[in-house]
């Protein structure tokens, strides 16, 4: 029985398909479900000439705009579900999503993959892959078929 989930998502496509797991089984558990968004922290240009932008803007900029995201989000998938609640955190994002976890005591996090594979796999590495291999506690992920 899960008392308490996680659903991470980047509010990508396959991260919407994936929710649909998430929700059905908060759903049948009655469960708590928490949805976190994490915002990858931008490359620190301070000290650099980097003309017309504040950094410490541009950062409160991505914060707003993911928590207009997580809002929209909320609004169009969750707006019949009582049980949730949502989080924005800068990090990195299978760190993050690993602490919430402990934090909220999620009995499973769910997260969906994109499912890359070769050089993108290398270059980009997967989330999911690394909430799998460093979560204690039990992760479902889903993939979207292409």
């Amino acid at each position: 029985m899960f008392q308490s989930i996680l659903f991470a998502t980047d509010f990508s496509e396959s991260s919407d398909h994936a929710f649909q797991y998430a929700l059905s089984m908060a759903r049948k558990f009655e469960s708590r479900l928490g949805i976190i968004h994490v915002i990858s922290e931008p490359v620190d240009l301070r000290g650099f000439y980097v003309p017309h932008i504040s950094f410490d803007k541009l950062e409160e900029e991505i914060e707003q705009g993911a928590l207009k995201m997580m809002e929209k989000f909320c609004r169009t998938h969750v707006q019949d579900y009582a049980k949730v609640e949502s989080f924005v955190v800068p990090g990195i994002p299978f760190d993050e999503i690993i602490k919430k976890a402990a934090e909220i005591n999620a009995d499973l996090i769910v997260v969906g993959t994109h499912g890359r594979t070769g050089l993108d796999h290398v270059l980009f590495g997967s989330t999911a892959e690394k909430v799998v291999r460093k979560s204690t506690v039990p992760v479902m992920t889903i993939r979207i078929k292409e």
